[in-house]
């Protein structure tokens, strides 16, 4: 192969150091709640290295979505794939420089070990099959490149119509993969398309109109951005027969890509209409005011119009009347939610009767506002033809959010303690100035924060046993007095500190917890120095 190394042993250790020999993939173990195991597997899991710079990563997506039982997938589980790489990708066409010509076939081959068996007897998936795959497998899927890779995998990603996937940057040492996978995903999920399997080509054409978020102003899209947990949006889809074909019966699939949830629809296409034959049409029919029944519409005599023949309008037709039923010249009749009776809109009722459409042209209801947790309104307010009216301390699109600041309050009397923003009742934590990263529900986190631990140690040690850097005078300034016990309690919202007295080489521990309302510090310290026997957490 003319792009690879020839000599033997770096084909067998492609590596600056010996490593396993390559492989096109390997299914290290199937999905499982076990994170311990999951660890233990990508610790044993053998390092390989590239023949060629791009790599075969299509082949183990490919994989990972026609192995349903090997791989594991739950059903109606929400498939997320993570492809993490420093390189480039190989692609169909790319085979033909090692001979193989073979199309990949999109099927599973993994052997009882795991090891993708059809590395050189199938070419590399082309750009169409992974899209293909994704989309039908309902997938997502993430990709963590470096930095100098981005805009390659952009480009790859935006060449993925109708799927649900991004881009991101991994460090050179792969130290942000964690927060990187989190924010991809939130990107992700707080975004829906709504895909179909309508082709034109069968004479069928789809399109897509939804409010979104914004609860107003249904406009032509399939796309709605920004989803919150709980929030609920709604799209309406149009399908028009655009042409008859040979074919007249298809099967619609609709749904939000990325997750398995498909509305279903039987349709059939009517290019012949059997009851315009004469012999079919029911003339002077009651229900249309003496006028004749033709395919189930009527058609008036005389000077009647209207849906029913019922309106005795001379010198106007029918569609003159539906005009004064449009909002606007593009709308629907009644906007598609009641019938037009004599130029009047009367809005169709619902069938739970607490449900209304109003309005001169059925354009408002009560029902179509703004939801939270799957609620109108969040039951915080009224729906007025799509716009919640909020109670009296309730805010937000949805009335979602409380006015009142009192559920972000901290027990030292400040907003989210001081770390962040109180934001629809709830904090959004700050990072701080020193990088360290603030969290829980007030922001009373922080991991990455460094203890007190080192700063108590010399009054501990001075205090207690008479050890440490502290003088006598120094010891009696100590913030604390330290309570000795036998054995450290289990208290919540403390922090354990261990460390080594120089003095007898032996261990020490003690228990602390500190009032930032007060700047006061407890602190509780172990009789006796040596081994700990409940196990502490740092």
């Amino acid at each position: 192969m003319p792009f690879i190394d020839p000599r033997i042993e770096k084909q067998k250790s492609p590596c600056a150091e010996p490593c396993a020999e390559p492989y096109g993939f390997k299914h290290q173990m199937t999905l499982t709640t076990n994170t311990e195991k999951f660890k233990a597997e990508v610790d044993k899991a053998e390092i390989s290295g590239n023949l060629d710079a791009p790599e075969g990563g299509f082949d183990a997506v490919v994989q990972a979505l026609a192995c349903n039982s090997k791989i594991g997938w739950r059903e109606r589980a929400r498939k997320m794939l993570v492809f993490s790489t420093d390189a480039g990708f190989h692609f169909a066409g790319d085979g033909r420089l090692a001979g193989v010509v073979e199309p990949n076939d999109g099927e599973c081959h993994l052997d009882r070990d795991g090891y993708y068996t059809e590395t050189l007897k199938q070419d590399y998936p082309s750009i169409a099959l992974l899209h293909q795959m994704i989309k039908d497998r309902k997938a997502n899927i993430i990709f963590a490149v470096t930095k100098g890779n981005h805009e390659l995998y952009s480009q790859l990603s935006e060449s993925l119509p109708d799927v649900s996937s991004s881009v991101g940057i991994l460090e050179t040492d792969s130290r942000n993969i964690v927060d990187l996978i989190e924010a991809e995903y939130l990107k992700i999920s707080e975004k829906i398309i709504m895909v179909d399997n309508a082709n034109a080509s069968d004479g069928l054409k789809i399109t897509y109109r939804s409010m979104c978020l914004d609860g107003t102003t249904l406009r032509d899209t399939n796309v709605c951005e920004g989803i919150r947990v709980g929030d609920e949006v709604q799209f309406e889809v149009t399908l028009e027969a655009t042409h008859c074909v040979d074919k007249r019966d298809f099967i619609l699939r609709i749904g939000p890509s990325g997750l398995d949830e498909t509305l279903i629809v039987n349709v059939k296409v009517l290019c012949d209409c059997e009851c315009e034959q004469e012999n079919r049409i029911v003339e002077n029919a009651e229900e249309c005011h003496g006028g004749d029944m033709v395919c189930g519409v009527c058609r008036c005599k005389g000077g009647n119009v209207g849906r029913y023949c019922e309106c005795n309008r001379p010198g106007m037709s029918t569609a003159a009347l539906n005009e004064k039923c449009k909002r606007t010249n593009e709308s629907a009749i009644c906007e598609g939610r009641g019938v037009c009776n004599c130029g009047r809109c009367e809005c169709n009722p619902r069938q739970n009767p607490e449900e209304q459409i109003s309005g001169e042209f059925c354009e408002c209801d009560n029902f179509n506002c703004p939801r939270h947790d799957r609620k109108i309104c969040a039951e915080h307010g009224e729906c007025n033809c799509g716009q919640c009216i909020c109670a009296p301390g309730w805010t937000g699109r949805a009335c979602e959010c409380p006015i009142s600041q009192d559920a972000c309050m901290s027990a030292n009397g400040k907003i989210c303690n001081g770390k962040g923003e109180c934001i629809c009742g709830r904090c959004r934590c700050f990072d701080g100035p020193d990088g360290n990263r603030y969290s829980g529900a007030k922001c009373e986190i922080c991991p990455t924060c460094p203890t007190k631990c080192i700063e108590y140690k010399p009054c501990v040690m001075c205090q207690q046993w008479g050890t440490g850097p502290y003088d006598e005078e120094r010891c009696a300034e100590c913030p604390f007095k330290v309570i000795p016990v036998e054995e450290l309690p289990e208290l919540n919202d403390t922090t354990a500190c261990q460390f080594v007295d120089p003095a007898d080489d032996c261990t020490f521990y003690y228990l602390y917890y500190y009032d930032e309302a007060t700047d006061n510090a407890t602190v509780w310290v172990r009789e006796h120095k040596g081994m700990l026997l409940n196990v502490l957490t740092y």
